[in-house]
């Protein structure tokens, strides 16, 4: 699997055997499918220190001051590697270059950024996530940026179900058989994992105000409640999905290369 085979290329037998450093990964899809999550468990599942990078804290008032901070922060990164790099909705960070009254200075430390990220020859794994691709500069998506880049999807049924245990194994790991795990999976399409998670503990507050044990209705009950980004945000998820199919992107789903890494939630 693509990230499990890239586990050991920091190693001294990976630089024997002539491996170049991984340089990172370009997670996108819509909020609360797990892309945030993905860093974290790449972090832990090869076992390297984790880094969240802040864009907006790079920018400073006085003139370069944002551009010593860019520096610093990669001076930061290189010097703790090998290590991961989180940088979490970096659409965000860099939207709108050419249109933002700044002199300049996002353009500067976005240049700064983005050749590091071309050059650089350190040990540090970049895992960027992005939740509007239309809103990542062009220069972002070149091949060279990074080594991948995934799409995240809505999971399926039978990965809605994976959430709900896992979720559950942890709230009711005694009670878990109680649960209708195929019934709650089949009646919570659209839901991301993070939705899921919010209707399991809106279930709970349902049975702790009622001095009892939460249930499977109460959890469609607390799912019946939530209208999922799915719905409201059909638009961009089309988008995002015929961008992908395009070829733009690789699929991470339970059948691709993440999955094996990928916690299924949140």
């Amino acid at each position: 699997d693509w990230l499990l085979r890239r586990g050991g290329a920091f190693t001294e037998q990976a630089r024997q055997y002539g491996l170049p450093h991984p340089r990172g990964l370009l997670l996108v899809g819509i909020q609360g499918t797990g892309k945030s999550l993905t860093a974290k468990a790449i972090a832990n599942h090869w076992h390297l220190p984790l880094l969240r990078l802040d864009v907006g804290r790079l920018f400073g008032g006085l003139v370069g001051e944002s551009e010593s901070r860019t520096r610093q922060m990669i001076q930061l990164a290189e010097a703790l590697a090998p290590c991961i790099l989180w940088i979490d909705e970096i659409d965000k960070a860099f939207s709108g270059l050419s249109s933002k009254g700044d002199a300049g200075t996002t353009s500067r430390v976005f240049g700064t950024f983005i050749s590091w990220l071309a050059e650089k020859k350190s040990p540090v794994f970049v895992v960027a996530t992005a939740n509007n691709i239309q809103a990542l500069p062009p220069e972002m998506l070149r091949k060279g940026r990074f080594d991948e880049i995934f799409f995240v999807g809505l999971p399926n049924q039978e990965e809605r179900r994976a959430i709900f245990d896992l979720h559950l194994s942890r709230l009711r790991p005694h009670n878990l058989k109680s649960y209708a795990l195929d019934r709650l999976a089949y009646e919570t399409p659209d839901f991301s994992g993070a939705e899921i998670e919010q209707t399991l503990i809106e279930a709970m507050h349902i049975g702790f105000s009622q001095n009892r044990d939460f249930t499977t209705d109460d959890i469609l009950e607390a799912a019946s409640q939530i209208i999922p980004l799915a719905r409201t945000a059909q638009e961009q998820i089309q988008f995002l999905q015929d961008w992908a199919a395009a070829g733009k992107a690789r699929m991470a789903s339970r059948n691709s290369p993440l999955t094996t890494i990928r916690y299924p939630s949140g």
